[in-house]
């Protein structure tokens, strides 16, 4: 089987598609799928190069925001889309942009499968677009991405169940099945969620922009019994790290915190070890599609609290309520942090079952039901070709 996947870039370092992208290509490929990518080029060293490389896609005046929040846009040439689309045997779209329009367009004309992973809501992109984040304008451009790119398609990988409801909600005509796109789980792996001494380390994954939300985890230390004893570690990076850091002097210069909060971007294997020492992982992000960096703090064992809320799907990773917390509430973060402080013991144990819950999420599980998302996806082509 052949599979090309279209995407704009895949060498974007701390970008979730590009992550997911990566790791899935490199599964399928193990699994024995001719796994292949249609995909901007980049000069980082970050990831594969793209089997069917793209030019950059430069915009004026706006390429500064654009590369602040972590995307890049690819140049599209007919003449490629066309080469990439024809050698495939299915067509997996990894974004409902333009370039994946083009790939859909010469698909149906070659008769080629095509299926997609829902990696974006709407307000990842109009969020950061000043005026453009109003309510009738995501419900808009939610409907084109449903007409003009997802019902084009067999079947939509819905990465958690909060997307799948939205895409019901919305009338999406395709096939919604519930995968996750997986995190890499040793089946060797020992967890070891010993007592911590002070200072207690409290993490936090994800670029540094407004959707992500840091700020209310600042926010929560001032109704933190515990805030004095608590080391805070910001995994990530991005354009809100001034705004961040204000906040965290003030904190600081007010007495609330004793220690000062790291800020600095972390490799996958740095994270590991941060998780695998730290006493909570916290997940702040407004809107989420999944958050695979939650499901990789609590692989090793390290207990999350989550915000809640209709598109935040990172909540799929929490086991009960005392690991969730209403989506950009302070006081509730706070008063969950104290409680899992004051109790060290229910904490371990509530790693180890964190860390044994974890294995249903893994990548392995993903690709055998992608792989199984595909071979549907032939079949339905080769039934409409007969009609």
């Amino acid at each position: 089987m052949k599979v090309l996947f279209v995407a704009n870039n895949i060498n974007v370092p701390g970008n979730g598609i590009c992550s997911s992208v990566n790791a899935t290509v490199t599964k399928l490929r193990e699994k024995g799928v001719d796994a292949r990518i249609l995909s901007g080029s980049s000069k980082l060293a970050y990831g594969r190069k793209p089997d069917f490389p793209l030019k950059r896609l430069y915009f004026p005046i706006f390429q500064p925001i654009i590369d602040a929040n972590g995307f890049s846009y690819a140049r599209r040439d007919q003449k490629i889309i066309r080469e990439a689309v024809q050698w495939a045997d299915v067509i997996h779209l990894c974004e409902p942009l333009f370039l994946q329009a083009d790939a859909i367009r010469w698909a149906e004309k070659l008769g080629k499968p095509i299926v997609a992973t829902f990696h974006l809501y709407t307000q990842n992109i109009l969020n950061e677009i000043p005026f453009a984040s109003w309510g009738w304008s995501n419900r808009l451009l939610m409907k084109r991405w449903r007409n003009a790119q997802f019902n084009h398609c067999t079947h939509v990988q819905c990465p958690t169940s909060a997307v799948r409801n939205l895409l019901q909600k919305f009338g999406f005509s395709s096939h919604l099945p519930v995968i996750s796109n997986g995190i890499e789980i040793s089946p060797e792996r020992v967890i070891a969620c010993a007592p911590q001494t002070q200072p207690y380390i409290i993490y936090n994954t994800g670029r540094y922009a407004n959707v992500k939300n840091q700020i209310c985890l600042l926010n929560a230390m001032r109704y933190c019994r515990h805030s004095r004893e608590i080391q805070l570690v910001f995994a990530g990076n991005g354009v809100n790290l001034p705004k961040l850091k204000k906040t965290a002097d003030r904190l600081l210069a007010d007495g609330v915190l004793s220690i000062p909060p790291v800020f600095a971007f972390h490799t996958h294997e740095q994270l590991a070890q941060l998780a695998k020492k730290a006493y909570l992982y916290v997940h702040c992000a407004k809107l989420e599609v999944e958050g695979l960096g939650c499901l990789e703090a609590v692989r090793e064992g390290c207990v999350p609290l989550v915000g809640s809320g209709e598109l935040i799907g990172t909540t799929d990773f929490a086991m009960d309520e005392r690991s969730v917390y209403p989506c950009d509430d302070a006081r509730t973060l706070a008063q969950k942090i104290d409680w899992w402080i004051d109790h060290p013991q229910e904490r371990i144990a509530a790693g180890q079952q964190y860390a044994d819950f974890s294995r249903k999420f893994s990548i392995d599980y993903s690709i055998d039901a992608i792989i199984k998302m595909y071979r549907e996806s032939a079949v339905l082509e080769k039934l409409k070709a007969e009609r």
